[in-house]
């Protein structure tokens, strides 16, 4: 008799109580409480719920969908189906329709993987099957940038400061390419 193998999830829990982690709207409340408008809003009698998810990496369901490019979209989704707790994630890479196709998906601030489409045999495709790391460009300066897994680093711009010119206070010499000076009533030439 053999054990029941069951594969593992295409997300996983992450630590969201840390010092930093984004949730969501950063719009104080304290600006609202106690004003006409907030006291006659519906928003206020409703559940104290945001129905917001947060906590969740589905960066192994990305990798899982890069790993099956070239392969029935409908077995691809079937397993990516019974393995995920809800299916948006799955749209955010993978389009259905012509208009949706991105070249590259960004699903953090600094992690970007290849958009991914369904073409009309039915088989998961890359958009842009020759984009490469070395073709991104990140965001924002002094983060690694990832790219389908694969860290790509940019050049950071460094500006330099201006250096002060010192000039000469001794005359140049005419050069013989150089038109000759007019003469004013004021030059000696006269």
């Amino acid at each position: 008799m053999t054990p029941n193998m069951q594969k593992p999830l295409l997300y996983r829990s992450v630590n969201t109580r840390t010092h930093g982690v984004n949730h969501g709207s950063h719009h104080s409340y304290r600006y609202d409480r106690h004003t006409k408008k907030e006291q006659s809003a519906l928003s206020t009698h409703g559940s104290m719920h945001s129905h917001q998810r947060h906590g969740f990496d589905y960066t192994p369901l990305f990798r899982f969908l890069l790993s099956k490019v070239g392969q029935p979209w409908g077995q691809v989704f079937s397993e990516a189906k019974s393995r995920l707790d809800r299916l948006e994630p799955v749209f955010w890479m993978v389009a259905l329709h012509e208009s949706d196709k991105q070249e590259y998906v960004r699903t953090d601030e600094n992690s970007y993987f290849s958009g991914l489409w369904v073409d009309e045999a039915g088989l998961l495709q890359k958009v842009n099957p020759h984009l490469t790391p070395e073709q991104m460009k990140p965001f924002y300066d002094g983060y690694t940038h990832t790219f389908n897994g694969v860290i790509f680093a940019q050049p950071l711009p460094h500006k330099r400061w201006a250096m002060p010119t010192i000039q000469s206070t001794q005359p140049t010499p005419p050069s013989s390419h150089s038109p000759p000076h007019p003469s004013t009533p004021d030059s000696p030439d006269r």
